[in-house]
């Protein structure tokens, strides 16, 4: 058994990662970038090394680097979570090279599954369904633009080297596809080195399938059955459940046994997840559920197959990469119960799901819990004073919630988004809360175009109720002194009239007229009150003081939400613009962001430039009314 382990991330795989080799008594490395000096993972690790500097490129993409550490601190494996290079088959060999254990799939595994256009045609040849489409060669406009009408709209459009959802355009016209195909080139080109794309027909009803897959050094592959990840936005995945609802036994053998011949088309060993898109038009039916792409690594959403099958999967890597034989036969593996997942993401729906940074000043997810058969459980690389940092993914937690059956899961995970206090950063906690208890999501009439169908109920205009300001307003008077950030619970009876403002409006609320309050918590500084309830943090201040308006201000001007690179301009000074046309992309905690025009008018100012490096709050155009 490996005796001292490296993790080769951050975060929250990387305390996933270390919880458990720390239970074996395993010895654990973390690395840091400078950026995450006093990052979690480093506070847990037994030993802790700084790579670079914040940048990924820097540091956490530095494989050369991360052999170094392992090098000098003696562990003898590297596990490479999920992310970075975790997919990345130079690096797992230059580990092998070094005499270091790599705790993943052999690097021609990784490679044979690396590239979207080859193993697609692996995976026909292993007898796998794979979605009809273009693969080849030629990657001029014209034959790729010829393809795709071929193919018929809608069609998307996938960099071969993908992943996280980056690099996925869907295109519904001919009109749209240049503009679409320059976006995923320069993306692809940008995350991974690789701007070569296929293109896929689109798939009506949509169902994200997905079956987890293990093998060992023996010969051995298991599937420990699937998951739904159909709740997507933007390609990436939000929420995931374990079983997939509405899945029979007849095709969940049909999926699970293509899923095991993908793995052993390629000689698999360790974690790998087979993922596949179901045509749910009629049901979830194994002839029209077809190969997408293998994950060669450990997938985000593995706690949810954790969940219901007792299985460990990070001890399962890390006996397999040890040498041992995976510990239980197929026929040993069943489903208990129901689990589901939500990633929690430090962005703001309110602004377009923009990246919230700052310090965590109040960070309150609740405990792990078991209730009966029900269990809540929580995945976190953060704590309370700790910094969101804008040069990395913004997922700061997945709640987990596990019932005997879908329904009660359902209800503990709401449960748990509906007790979620985070403050200053904004969090997607209430728009999860929404998509769960969704009339549609608890009768499972989902698909991947879910989130985009239910948006405008899931992402409402924010603005506090008549409750709201009287909750607010008890915890204002609650003591004469202001209280700090403690987490205050509602106790105290009302006895006066306070003025609040929320956004520039100021309303005096006077107790004594009585009136509903809500279920909440929430504290109050010398400044402000924050109301926490049902997922959703509400700021209301102690004295008028309006609002800076956010990226768009009230004058027409357009500044950054947040640091990043300016990567395309749409528009020059003069051009007459529509409210909502795009100006230009910010891009910023690796993603893309579209900054649009706030109402009709004309360009009256340009600041910036494609490539040019902009900091929080910058002037990076103005729109004048027409």
């Amino acid at each position: 058994m490996i005796k001292s382990l490296l993790i080769a991330n951050r975060g929250e795989i990387a305390c996933r990662v270390m919880r458990t080799a720390q239970a074996m008594g395993i010895r654990c490395v973390a690395v840091y970038s400078e950026a995450d000096a006093k990052a979690l993972h480093v506070r847990m690790a037994d030993r802790a090394v700084c790579i670079g500097p914040a940048a990924s490129a820097e540091s956490y993409l530095r494989g050369d680097k991360i052999i170094e550490a392992a090098m000098e601190t003696g562990a003898e494996a590297i596990h490479p979570g999920y992310g970075f290079l975790s997919e990345n088959a130079d690096f797992a060999q230059a580990v092998i090279d070094a005499g270091l254990i790599w705790v993943g799939p052999k690097p021609e595994s990784i490679r044979a599954m690396g590239l979207k256009d080859a193993a697609k045609k692996l995976m026909a040849d292993a007898g796998v369904p794979v979605t009809p489409g273009y693969l080849g060669e030629d990657q001029s406009e014209a034959t790729l633009t010829a393809e795709a009408d071929t193919i018929g709209y809608p069609v998307l459009i996938k960099a071969v080297a993908g992943g996280g959802g980056k690099g996925m355009r869907k295109v519904e016209a001919a009109g749209d596809f240049a503009d679409a195909l320059a976006s995923v080139k320069r993306e692809a080109t940008a995350s991974f080195g690789n701007d070569v794309v296929i293109l896929e027909k689109w798939i009506e009803s949509p169902r994200h399938i997905e079956v987890q897959l293990f093998g060992d050094s023996h010969g051995t592959v298991v599937h420990l059955f699937e998951r739904d990840c159909s709740l997507q936005r933007r390609h990436q995945k939000v929420i995931e459940e374990a079983p997939a609802p509405g899945m029979d036994e007849e095709t969940r053998a049909e999926v699970c046994a293509a899923a095991v011949r993908a793995g052993q088309a390629v000689n698999y060993e360790g974690a790998g997840t087979v993922e596949f898109i179901a045509d749910a038009s009629e049901g979830l039916r194994a002839d029209r559920i077809y190969f997408m792409e293998m994950n060669t690594r450990l997938q985000v959403e593995h706690p949810v197959t954790e969940e219901i099958t007792g299985v460990d999967l990070v001890e399962w890597q890390l006996r397999v990469a040890s040498g041992e034989p995976i510990p239980v036969a197929q026929e040993d593996l069943a489903i208990d119960g129901h689990a589901i997942e939500a990633r929690l993401y430090a962005e703001d729906p309110a602004t377009g799901f923009l990246p919230s940074t700052g310090r965590l000043n109040h960070f309150d997810l609740g405990r792990e819990q078991w209730r009966g058969r029900r269990r809540r459980r929580i995945e976190t690389g953060v704590e309370e004073g700790d910094v969101i940092s804008p040069h990395y993914d913004p997922m700061i937690a997945k709640l987990i919630a596990h019932g005997e059956d879908r329904d009660a899961a359902i209800e503990g995970l709401a449960r748990t988004l509906s007790g979620v206090e985070v403050w200053p950063v904004r969090t997607n906690a209430a728009f999860l809360l929404r998509a769960l208890t969704q009339d549609d999501f608890v009768e499972a009439d989902l698909d991947t175009g879910f989130i985009a169908e239910h948006e405008e109920a899931l992402v409402p205009d924010g603005a506090p109720s008549d409750a709201h300001w009287r909750t607010a307003a008890m915890i204002a008077l609650a003591g004469e002194e202001p209280q700090p950030l403690a987490g205050f619970r509602l106790n105290a009876a009302p006895r006066a009239a306070v003025a609040l403002s929320f956004k520039g409006e100021t309303v005096t609320v006077d107790l004594a007229d009585g009136g509903e309050t809500l279920p909440s918590s929430g504290f109050r500084d010398d400044e402000r009150v924050v109301l926490f309830s049902a997922g959703e943090a509400h700021e209301f201040m102690l004295s008028h003081r309006p609002g800076s308006g956010g990226a768009a201000a009230g004058d027409g001007a357009i500044l950054a939400p947040m640091p990043g690179k300016v990567t395309s301009v749409s528009v020059a000074e003069g051009d007459e613009v529509k409210a909502g046309q795009r100006l230009l992309t910010l891009e910023a905690m690796k993603m893309e962001h579209g900054l649009t025009a706030p109402f009709d008018g004309t360009v009256a100012e340009l600041s910036v430039e494609p490539g040019q490096q902009v900091a929080v709050e910058a002037l990076l155009a103005r729109v004048d009314a027409g």
